[in-house]
């Protein structure tokens, strides 16, 4: 878990806000930091997980975490954590027979639409179960990332649906929150790509966008962050809040500073 990061979002594990959905987004860098920040943050704080992913597998995710302080293995054994393999499950798909419908069905149809298959994982990933499990403070849903689903032939209206579910469930029935990580396509034409950042966009709570430097690599400044708290229920004066910091990534943390204020620079 990064704390410069949850300074600058002026939040800690155990007052974390509830409810609320969380747009991660990446433009010309890597955010996947961004991805573990979050996974080790409600891990700490108790929370029941679970996390799609659909980019790499859960050893890369544990040896990460284990550096952020947490380990995935045990979560997963205790049952705080639910991990959905992407790259595993794919296969799986492909060359084991099936008892009952999987997460990823799509991938073995011929009009790839029909995401309840893996709303159904997560409701049942999440739900609430009697005492003798252990009482997690809430549950969060995580994905990494949606942008993997229009490349696998869905729309982008199909993955809004799959969003507007996992709200519903989440979020507003559940009292959890959801966080999600999508691609900015950038100068790339890709439409379904801009309707779902922009449907997402204006659902969110809050966005963080790691974008990559103008001026292209350095050794000391790999980007930079734009946080945008979205208020809704306030006044459009007060709504939107934004802030931009710069950003090197260390091994185990991450240094934010403001533009043009890197230590290497001064």
């Amino acid at each position: 878990m990064f704390p410069e990061l949850n300074n600058l979002l002026n939040t800690t594990p155990d007052r974390a806000e509830q409810g609320k959905l969380t747009l991660l987004c990446d433009a010309k860098t890597d955010g996947s930091f961004l991805v573990h920040h979050f996974l080790s943050f409600y891990l700490k704080a108790n929370c029941k997980v679970c996390f799609v992913a659909l980019i790499q597998s859960f050893s890369h995710y544990n040896i990460v975490g284990q550096k952020l302080g947490v380990n995935l293995t045990m979560a997963r054994e205790r049952g705080q954590l639910v991990f959905l393999e992407g790259l595993k499950s794919a296969v799986d798909i492909f060359f084991q027979a099936q008892e009952k419908p999987h997460p990823l069905q799509f991938l073995r149809e011929a009009n790839a639409g029909n995401l309840k298959p893996l709303f159904e994982f997560v409701r049942e990933a999440l739900k609430p179960v009697d005492s003798g499990e252990a009482g997690w403070t809430y549950p969060v849903l995580l994905v990494d990332d949606l942008s993997v689903l229009l490349s696998l032939g869905l729309g982008a209206v199909a993955v809004l649906d799959f969003i507007h579910y996992c709200r519903a469930t989440v979020c507003w029935e559940l009292k959890g929150n959801v966080v999600v990580l999508v691609h900015d396509s950038g100068d790339v034409e890709d439409e379904e790509n801009d309707i779902l950042l922009n449907g997402l966009s204006h659902q969110s709570h809050l966005i963080l966008r790691a974008e990559g430097l103008a001026t292209g690599f350095c050794r000391d400044v790999h980007g930079q962050l734009r946080i945008l708290w979205r208020r809704p229920s306030q006044s459009t004066s007060q709504r939107d809040q934004s802030l931009t910091y710069q950003y090197k990534i260390q091994d185990r943390s991450v240094s934010f500073f403001a533009k043009g204020m890197s230590p290497a620079v001064l």
